[in-house]
């Protein structure tokens, strides 16, 4: 929390002295110009330099009988006014265009070594050290106060909270996806992030680009197809990617699983590892659990050697009828998108398709782009089984290279995320991304939108663990807002006291006896687009401004 002190009202003393300086300044260099000028072009030598000197030689018409230096003076008063009238017109212009409501707040807040954390030089460092060639860190903004780039590190992850029509998009997702200098995976409910990084990222990495697009939000022809099955190596794999598909087709991510939800769980983790183990789609779990009688995934579990899980779903097929026809119902409501035609086609053969392999793409400069969109034919529970497959084979990669950590950094840039990818344990994995080199962005239009997934506790988790966060305003959430002009701080201002009496008045101040909040709940509710606050790790909150990717198109400042 920054606190500062700042004095917001001037004595009438010093108000006059001011003025009556400038009166001074200002009469002494028209008197001085003009004699000068005058003498220039008459020919007049050993003309004094002391404005008064002078007023007293034209006063007494000792320097000039024929008064004409008195126009000169007049003269030069007018042009002087003229330069003042129109330099005070071209400041106030471009202040108009480069100042937003609330920008006075920032020089209350962080800046210069208040926010060396996040600073080029500091980010810089931080990857030499690291051993990362040809890139600097991830762009962020550059301050209101100062005009100071901003940047995020390859060790941190990062929680944005702004509304919609911000300029999140424009001005944080796509600069950062342009700036990475190796994988990256973003997730959105639009297509405007494919259609601006798509070809730059293929021209920048000359490597490939691969678009999820079961919707057909983008237009993207299908090329390739990935099997979620892949995933499941055992009984825990097959479980996590279970919980991946309840948590995300469940409207509040999951939270607070019952008791029959976790038996329907259990059913498709046995299935699943069944239909991984016999070399079968994953949309065979559709007969299976269309049909309560069939044991064909019981026999391909014993005869793969899998005999507990085995054990386990034959015990679920023994239940009397009217509980295994719970158990079953609740299984088919968790994986009623595999109904969807048009999204199986992406998760199953096609012929002539390549197939995706999230251990491959992990090791390349390649891009993956996620999209999905709420309603009906979501492919959210795909899209979110898809980025935890790659972040966890990133993770794996990681932990085999030098230091636990990628050499070159990752970036998983999740737009939209409590829409697009409900991953249920992105609080509590959180925190590990950064010393494994995977650069983790979670986009939030609210802090309702995330805690309606993850939780009041989940959401508190994934903020206390993000060490860059950023609020980039369009949100009305009070008590959000609260916590947010919190950790800004405060600073103190000096009050002024009048007092009357026979002799006149008399002013006292009161040095910082008031404090005010460096930029209150209305502020921040009314933040204009354009600007942000940050809170990094290590450093005082600052307001920024956010830079749009078309602004900085060859990205020359976050590059070496």
């Amino acid at each position: 929390m920054s606190t500062r002190r700042e004095s917001t009202l001037w004595e009438p003393s010093t108000v006059f002295m001011i003025l009556g300086i400038g009166v001074v300044v200002t009469l002494s260099l028209i008197v001085t110009v003009g004699a000068h000028l005058w003498a220039a072009f008459n020919g007049v030598t050993d003309v004094s330099w002391n404005p008064f000197t002078l007023m007293l030689a034209l006063m007494d018409q000792s320097l000039d009988p024929s008064g004409q230096a008195g126009w000169w003076m007049a003269a030069t008063g007018g042009v002087i006014l003229v330069l003042v009238v129109a330099t005070t017109v071209l400041v106030v212009r471009s202040r108009r265009g480069k100042t937003r409501r609330g920008d006075r707040a920032a020089r209350l807040a962080g800046r210069g070594s208040d926010i060396a954390p996040i600073t080029k030089g500091a980010v810089k460092a931080k990857a030499q050290r690291l051993g990362i060639k040809d890139a600097v860190g991830l762009p962020v903004g550059r301050t209101v106060a100062g005009d100071a780039q901003v940047m995020s590190s390859f060790e941190d992850v990062c929680l944005t909270v702004a509304g919609p029509r911000t300029g999140k998009t424009t001005a944080w997702v796509v600069p950062r996806i342009f700036a990475a200098p190796g994988a990256v995976v973003a997730t959105s409910n639009k297509r405007d992030i494919v259609d601006e990084t798509k070809q730059r990222r293929v021209e920048q990495t000359g490597q490939r680009a691969w678009v999820f697009d079961p919707q057909n939000l983008a237009g993207a022809t299908q090329s390739w197809w990935w099997n979620p099955l892949s995933y499941v190596t055992d009984f825990v794999q097959a479980t996590a990617l279970a919980d991946v598909f309840f948590s995300a087709g469940t409207p509040n991510g999951g939270k607070g699983k019952n008791e029959w939800e976790s038996w329907s769980c259990n059913l498709i983790a046995a299935m699943l590892l069944a239909a991984a183990r016999g070399g079968l789609p994953i949309t065979v779990l559709h007969r299976w659990l269309n049909d309560q009688t069939d044991d064909e995934p019981v026999l391909i579990l014993r005869a793969k050697g899998e005999n507990m899980s085995a054990t386990s779903l034959q015990g679920i097929l023994d239940l009397v009828p009217e509980t295994r026809s719970g158990v079953y119902g609740g299984a088919s409501r968790i994986m009623n998108f595999l109904n969807n035609d048009s999204l199986m086609r992406w998760v199953t053969p096609v012929e002539g398709l390549d197939e995706f392999d999230p251990a491959e793409f992990v090791k390349t400069k390649q891009t993956l782009y996620c999209l999905s969109q709420e309603g009906r034919g979501s492919a959210t529970q795909v899209v979110t089984a898809l980025t935890v497959a790659v972040v966890e084979e990133a993770v794996k990669y990681a932990a085999a290279q030098q230091g636990g950590r990628l050499s070159v950094p990752m970036l998983i840039e999740l737009d939209e995320a409590a829409n697009v990818c409900r991953w249920a344990e992105l609080p509590d994995q959180y925190s590990h991304f950064g010393s494994r080199g995977i650069c983790v962005d979670t986009v939030l239009q609210s802090w309702s939108q995330g805690t309606s997934v993850w939780g009041e506790a989940g959401m508190k988790k994934l903020w206390s663990a993000a060490n860059l966060k950023v609020y980039g305003g369009g949100v009305s959430e009070p008590e959000f807002l609260r916590l947010v002009s919190d950790l800004i701080g405060v600073h103190y201002v000096d009050s002024m006291q009048v007092s009357s009496s026979p002799q006149g008045r008399s002013y006292s101040t009161s040095k910082g006896s008031q404090q005010r909040p460096i930029a209150t709940v209305a502020d921040l509710q009314a933040l204009p687009q354009g600007r942000a606050w940050v809170f990094a790790s290590g450093a005082v909150a600052t307001l920024i401004r956010l830079i749009p990717f078309w602004e900085q198109p060859q990205l020359s400042e976050v590059q070496n």
